[in-house]
């Protein structure tokens, strides 16, 4: 597996991760997580269709961009690593 391999199942490994653990802290609601699902089905369903050829790699990234916003919205920020 090549380093984009790991990057691309790093990004939704985190993002199956935070739903759930937003989930049990019930920070996210079922509305919420039903936006954030709904949001990943659209760019999963989305991607191979822009016009743009190297798209269908660009998914990994917009799953990182949701992981981000998951972040935000159960931590109310950024984690501090230190």
């Amino acid at each position: 597996m090549d380093s984009p391999g790991i990057a691309a199942f790093v990004a939704h490994a985190t993002f199956w991760g935070l739903l759930v653990y937003g989930w049990a802290v019930r920070v996210l609601t079922p509305a919420r997580i039903a936006i954030v699902l709904l949001l990943w089905i659209a760019g999963l369903v989305g991607f191979p269709f822009l016009p743009y050829e190297p798209a269908r790699a660009m998914f990994s990234s917009f799953v990182a961009a949701l992981d981000i916003a998951l972040v935000l919205m159960i931590f109310g920020g950024d984690v501090r690593l230190t």
